[in-house]
């Protein structure tokens, strides 16, 4: 990231600017260190939306830029969640069974079958599956927040690229492979708890002392920088060269590919790219949510990840982060109760019931009357319009200036 690209790109200085006033704010505001004017309760709820803004920026960039409409990658965000609450359980388990031993020394294969059972016991069994065999190691687990979705996203990609599968088939595969992980996870036999998920991720293991005041505004910061940093990662990717033979693969795909750039390496690249941004937001998400389940990995929760990201203006990374950041707190204020019923004499709707119509019906009226979603009032208020085309064309393409867009 050189001083010439802060230059250029001045946006991401704001948005820097921004999400650190931000995050202030609220450390001052909290119950922790400041002012205790924001309960912990909305403290966790911000940084979750810190965390579903960070996984929007990478469904704006595979979308936005990149023109594939991935409604899968709410699979890499439920999948970096489940190695990082692996290692929660494990270790949190480890204090349960040491707290009752009452200091009577235990054997490693006897430590091993306590905290089995302890996890495991919900669903009957009692021995700990192979796939956590690395689940008491947090470095071990932390490497695995990346390389498991991002072996997903290389595997799947590179089948998916190489057969020059694209459009709306394409987004069908993403939404399979969604659909295959979640019912797998679904399964008891699949080693992860099955229906039960994988709870009391809250329980920071050696923090017990700090609180969930303290916690909260921790896991507020850690969620602030990873958005920043991803915003800084994703903004350098589009900036360039690179940015522009995304675009145009986005625009004209065989176009792209008659001049002899390598599509479906940049293809490759852009998702397993996006997929690791996915599992770091969802390894920021679970333990601030404190459970975690194969309904999160469900293919609609892509499908609103999609809705948050043309809400907000897809084609902008800010536009993502707005509309992920204006869904999240208003789904919030709908369904946690706090938005008052609204009686019609014949019939009182409730929020809570009709929220998903409300959501639903916004994205049908930002598709057909404001495809710029919320970041399209930005340029309203700061008075930009898009340059006026009319005239004869000054070259034989479709999308070549015109006349009168020349001389603006």
């Amino acid at each position: 990231m050189t001083h010439g690209f802060l230059t250029k790109n001045p946006s991401v200085l704001i948005f820097l600017g921004l999400l650190a006033l931000f995050t202030l704010t609220v450390t001052v505001l909290s119950n922790a260190y400041g002012l205790d004017l924001v309960s912990t309760s909305m403290v966790k709820t911000l940084g979750k939306t810190l965390c579903l803004c960070l996984i929007a920026l990478a469904m704006d960039l595979v979308w936005g830029y990149m023109g594939i409409l991935s409604l899968g990658h709410f699979a890499f965000f439920g999948l970096g969640g489940y190695m990082i609450g692996m290692w929660l359980m494990v270790a949190r388990s480890r204090e349960i069974v040491l707290a009752s031993a009452q200091g009577l020394p235990m054997t490693p294969q006897e430590m091993s079958d306590a905290i089995a059972a302890q996890i495991f016991g919900v669903v009957g069994a009692s021995e700990m599956p192979a796939i956590w065999a690395f689940a008491g190691s947090l470095p071990a687990q932390l490497a695995l927040v990346v390389i498991v979705p991002g072996l997903l996203a290389l595997g799947f990609g590179w089948l998916a690229f190489r057969s020059r599968v694209t459009g709306v088939y394409l987004s069908i595969l993403t939404q399979a492979m969604t659909l295959a992980l979640a019912l797998y996870l679904f399964q008891n036999d699949s080693g992860l708890r099955g229906n039960n998920g994988l709870s009391g991720l809250q329980n920071i293991p050696g923090l017990d002392g700090a609180g969930q005041d303290r916690l909260s505004v921790w896991f507020l910061w850690a969620s602030a920088l990873a958005l920043g940093l991803g915003y800084l990662a994703c903004a350098f990717t589009v900036s360039g060269k690179f940015g522009s033979v995304m675009r145009a693969i986005r625009d004209d795909e065989a176009r792209v590919r008659f001049l002899g750039y390598p599509v479906e390496g940049y293809k490759l690249f852009v998702f397993t790219l996006t997929a690791l941004i996915a599992a770091i937001a969802g390894a920021l998400y679970y333990p601030q949510a404190g459970i975690i389940n194969p309904a999160e990995v469900a293919p609609i929760a892509s499908i609103y990840l999609a809705v948050w990201v043309a809400i907000g203006g897809r084609g902008r990374l800010w536009g993502a982060v707005i509309g992920a950041a204006f869904v999240s707190l208003v789904s919030t204020w709908f369904t946690g109760g706090r938005a008052p019923d609204l009686p019609m004499g014949f019939y009182t709707v409730k929020w809570v019931d009709w929220w998903q119509v409300l959501l639903g019906l916004s994205f049908v009226l930002v598709t057909l009357f404001a495809p710029k979603g919320l970041s399209g009032l930005v340029d309203l208020l700061a008075g930009l319009r898009p340059p006026r085309r009319g005239g004869a064309p000054l070259g034989p393409d479709d999308g070549a200036l015109m006349e009168q867009e020349a001389r603006q």
